[in-house]
């Protein structure tokens, strides 16, 4: 887990690098609001078709626009989205745990009886400061300096994702430093 722009994946592709499967809660978040899907149709409905870009598929930059910033409609897209990416994302990881000893999954989203219902051993938190994360965002994806602290302010705050956590990554540094942090993260989990 961690707040957007703080590098949970750069820090899943270097443990795919070392032999991790890695199960990705926002690469399901848009596999299931591809065009057709139920999940885009009940967003549709419940947010309009400006929501749609003129292919049909999810306008994302609309929906955040209407979605983020307002709490009763944060909460009408997440009761939408979280159903259909918990069962497309338990799927995910019975199928990886059946082939890989280590199964990394990455979820932004991390609430505490996500432990549980998962089954994680163990629980990282990467994690890097609030304006390094804004920097990252309008820098590396594009955002506005409004969005993304809008984005950020949506989520949980970061001192709760790092209580959390068995594990915190500091993403501060260079990525020299984040290898050597996610080296030592690799033989945590390869050894239990």
């Amino acid at each position: 887990m961690g707040g957007i722009g703080c590098g949970k994946t750069a820090v899943t592709d270097r443990l795919a690098l070392r032999g991790a499967a890695v199960v990705d809660a926002d690469v399901i978040a848009r596999e299931v609001v591809e065009p057709g899907s139920p999940a885009l149709e009940e967003l549709v409905s419940a947010f309009g078709s400006q929501i749609l870009s003129p292919d049909g598929a999810l306008d994302r930059a609309a929906m955040a626009d209407r979605a983020f910033g307002d709490e009763s409609a944060t909460a009408t897209m997440n009761a939408i989205l979280h159903p259909a990416i918990g069962v497309e994302l338990a799927s995910q990881i019975a199928t990886a745990r059946a082939r890989h000893e280590v199964v990394v999954v990455a979820i932004p989203l991390f609430r505490a009886e996500h432990r549980d219902a998962l089954g994680a051993d163990v629980v990282v938190c990467v994690d890097c400061d609030p304006e390094l994360a804004v920097e990252r965002l309008i820098e590396h994806r594009g955002f506005s300096e409004h969005d993304a602290r809008r984005r950020i302010s949506a989520q949980r705050p970061r001192e709760e994702r790092r209580a959390m956590a068995d594990v915190v990554i500091d993403n501060t540094g260079d990525l020299a430093a984040l290898d050597v942090a996610v080296d030592a993260l690799w033989d945590e989990l390869a050894s239990s």
